[in-house]
C-alpha cells in the first residue's frame, strides 16, 4: 500500500450515474493529493469561461496521502470548485474526520458534475457509491441533516459533510460542514453544492490505509509527534484554542477594528481565548489523529457547539465592534448550523455596520449591537430582508450602494483577522492570494508575529517577497498532503518530505515538495488568468493602502504594494502583468495555457 485508497469516484448528477475509476499515478506523482487533485481535476475538466452557478462547473471532494494515516494531524480534505464569490478557482480545506472516513470508504477523490433535478447525496460505503434521495433533507439544518442521515443508514460510525439551508439558496459565501461544526468554509463551495441540489457526502467503510515503507513511516511519524507536543504554539492552541491570538494581534495593535477603522479594540480581552476557557468552554476537542485539539466545545445558556475559533470571534466580536463572548459563539453556532462562512458573515455584516452609521445605507444597526448582529446572521442564511443583499457578499452590497470601498476584500472574498498595514509580508501573502481574501494560503503571521520558525520585522517589505513565496508554495503542498497546516509551527520541509516518502514510496525530497506547491500554486494561477484576473487583482482595499494606522507601534503605517509586487512577480517566473512565463510552465510541467 501506499497511502492512496486508489480510487476516484465520479458521479453525474445530470445523468444520475456513478462512475468508479482507478487514481492515475500521474496524479500522485506531480499533485501528491488534497488541494493539488482538486485543482488538476478541475483544470482538466472546466472550461474557465463557465459560470460558477451552472451545470457545467464541478465540485472535487480530495484527501492526501497522509490523511487517515494516524499521523499526528493528518485528518484534512479539500473542496475544490470555482468560486460563485470571487470568480476565481479555489479550494477549501477541513478537517474533523470525514477525510479520513472518506478513505475508509475506499476513495481519495468525488468529482461531481452536473445538476439534479431533485436533492441528492452521496453515499460511500466500502468501495461502492451511489446516489441517493435527498428530498426529505432539503431545509434541514446541518445537524439535522448528519443526524437524518445516520438514522436513515442506521450507523452512528457514518460521517456526513453537507450544506445547510445557506447552501440551499446558493448564499455565495455558504460553506460545507462535516461532523456538525468543522466547515470547508471559504469561496462559497457550499453555495455550488446548493445549485446542483447536492445536499451531502456520507462515508463509511472499513478499507485499510497502509504506509509504503512501515518502519520509515513509524519512524517520522515518532519524530514529527515530538517535535509537535514541544512545540510552545500547539500547547497554547491547546490550551486556549485558535482564539489565543485575540489578545496577541490586540497588543501588536493590528486587530482589525469596526470593519478595519482601527487596529485595537480596548474590550478584546472580553472574547479572547483565556476568557472564553474561565467561562463557556467545557472541554478542548481535536479533529482524527489530532495531539493539539484547538477545537473548544463551549455551553452557555442552555446552548452547546464548537468555537468561536479565531476568525469568527474575531469577525462577530471586535470586527463588528461587539465584546459579548455568548452573542459571538451563538453566532458562531448559528454559521455552523446554516453552513455560512464565518469569515465572510461577520466581515459583509461590519461592512453594512460602517455604511449605515455614515448613512450610506438605511438600516438601524450599529457597531456594538449584538442582538442585531444576530438577527443579520439568520437574514442572511434565509435571504431575508436586507440579508438577500448581503448573502451577495460585502462587495457586491457596498457596491450596490456606491461604495464599494467599505468592503474589505480582496478578488471580492473578505479579509480575515489581521490588518496588512502592520504586517507587510502577511499583506502581500493575502494581496496575490489565488483565491481571494486569505490567511491560510501563506500563513505569513507565523513568522512576522509569532516568531516561527523566525521573528521577522513586521513594518519592513525587505525580503518578505521570498518568504511569501517560499510559504504560499509550502502550504499548498501542506494541503496536498492531508496535514493540517498548524503543524507547520512545529515542522519543516523536511519532515513533511520524509512522511511523505516513507507512506507512498515516492521519492519525495524537499526541492521536490516546494516545487510540487509551486505547480499548484501555478495552476490556480493560469486558469485565473483564463477567468480574467490580472495584476489589478493583486491588491488590497484602498483603506489599506491610503489611510495609515493610529495607534500603537504601527501608527502611520499603510500597506506598501508598489515596493514587493514586482520582485514577487520574478521571483515566481513571472511577466510584469503577473502571468507565468511559457519558461516556468515548463519548468513546472504545466500543459495548462
Amino acid at each position: 500500500m501506499d497511502g492512496y485508497a486508489g480510487k476516484i469516484v465520479y458521479a453525474d448528477l445530470s445523468a444520475g450515474t456513478v462512475t468508479i475509476k482507478p487514481l492515475p499515478p500521474i496524479l500522485k506523482q506531480e499533485y501528491i493529493g488534497g488541494r493539488g487533485f482538486g485543482i488538476r481535476l478541475l483544470t482538466d475538466m472546466v472550461d474557465p469561461a463557465v459560470d460558477p452557478l451552472s451545470e457545467k462547473n464541478i465540485i472535487v471532494y480530495a484527501a492526501g496521502p497522509l490523511t487517515g494515516t494516524g499521523i499526528p494531524l493528518g485528518s484534512r480534505y479539500e473542496i475544490s470548485t470555482i468560486s460563485p464569490l470571487t470568480g476565481a478557482v479555489t479550494s477549501s480545506n477541513s478537517g474533523g474526520v470525514f477525510g479520513w472516513k472518506m478513505k475508509k470508504a475506499g476513495f481519495d477523490a468525488v468529482v461531481v458534475t452536473g445538476r439534479s433535478e431533485k436533492p441528492v447525496y452521496l453515499l460511500l460505503d466500502n468501495g461502492k457509491a451511489d446516489l441517493r434521495d435527498a428530498a426529505h433533507l432539503w431545509g434541514k439544518t446541518t445537524g439535522q441533516t448528519t443526524d437524518a442521515i445516520a438514522e436513515e443508514l442506521n450507523d452512528k460510525s457514518v460521517r456526513v459533510s453537507c450544506i445547510g439551508p445557506s447552501g440551499e439558496k446558493c448564499v455565495l459565501f455558504a460553506c460545507v460542514i462535516n461532523e456538525k461544526t468543522r466547515a470547508a468554509g471559504r469561496g462559497g463551495v457550499g453555495a455550488v453544492m446548493g445549485y446542483k441540489n447536492f445536499k451531502a457526502i456520507a462515508a463509511r467503510g472499513d478499507q485499510p490505509i497502509l504506509a509504503a515503507d512501515e518502519t520509515a513511516f513509524n519512524i517520522a511519524k515518532e519524530r514529527v509527534r515530538k517535535k509537535i507536543q514541544d512545540n510552545g504554539i500547539s500547547q497554547a492552541l491547546h490550551n486556549y484554542g485558535t482564539a489565543v491570538l485575540v489578545n496577541i494581534i490586540n497588543e501588536n495593535y493590528v486587530l482589525p477594528t469596526r470593519n478595519f477603522q482601527t487596529g485595537h479594540f480596548p474590550n478584546a480581552d472580553n472574547v479572547s481565548g483565556e476568557t472564553m476557557a474561565k467561562t463557556i468552554l467545557k472541554k478542548p476537542k481535536g479533529c482524527y489523529s489530532c495531539i493539539v485539539q484547538c477545537g473548544r466545545v463551549c455551553e452557555f445558556d442552555g446552548e452547546s457547539g464548537e468555537g468561536p475559533e479565531y476568525e469568527p470571534d474575531w469577525g462577530f466580536g471586535p470586527d463588528c465592534g461587539i465584546d459579548d463572548l455568548k452573542a459571538v459563539a451563538r453566532a458562531n453556532n448559528l454559521c455552523n448550523e446554516y453552513s455560512l462562512d464565518a469569515i465572510s458573515t461577520p466581515a459583509t455584516i461590519a461592512c453594512l455596520m460602517e455604511m449605515a452609521e455614515k448613512g450610506y445605507v438605511n438600516h438601524p444597526i450599529r457597531f456594538g449591537d449584538a442582538k442585531g448582529m444576530l438577527k443579520l446572521v439568520e437574514q442572511i442564511a434565509k435571504r431575508e430582508g436586507i440579508g438577500d443583499e448581503l448573502a451577495e457578499g460585502s462587495f457586491r452590497f457596498a457596491t450596490k450602494y456606491g461604495h464599494p470601498e467599505f468592503s474589505m476584500s480582496t478578488k471580492k472574498q473578505e479579509l480575515p483577522a489581521y490588518d496588512p498595514r502592520g504586517i507587510q509580508g502577511y499583506g502581500l501573502a493575502t494581496a496575490t492570494s489565488v483565491r481571494g481574501g486569505d490567511h491560510v494560503y501563506g500563513y505569513m503571521i507565523s513568522p512576522e508575529i509569532l516568531g516561527a520558525p523566525e521573528k521577522l520585522d513586521p513594518y519592513v517589505t525587505k525580503g518578505k517577497p521570498q518568504w511569501v513565496k517560499t510559504f504560499q508554495d509550502l502550504t499548498a503542498a501542506i494541503d496536498a498532503s492531508g496535514m493540517c497546516l498548524f503543524t507547520s509551527f512545529a515542522l519543516d520541509a523536511q519532515d513533511y518530505a520524509d512522511l511523505l516518502t516513507a507512506t507512498t514510496g515516492m521519492k519525495i525530497d524537499t526541492a521536490g515538495l516546494l516545487k510540487t506547491g509551486e505547480r499548484i500554486w501555478n495552476l490556480q494561477k493560469l486558469f485565473n488568468i483564463k477567468r480574467g484576473f490580472s495584476r489589478k487583482d493583486d491588491t488590497l482595499p484602498l483603506r489599506l493602502l491610503n489611510e495609515p494606522l493610529r495607534e500603537g507601534a504601527p501608527a502611520g503605517q499603510v500597506w506598501r504594494r508598489d515596493e514587493m509586487l514586482d520582485e514577487y512577480y520574478s521571483l515566481r517566473g513571472w511577466d510584469k502583468e503577473g502571468t507565468p512565463t511559457p519558461e516556468k510552465r515548463k519548468e513546472l510541467d504545466i500543459a495548462f495555457d
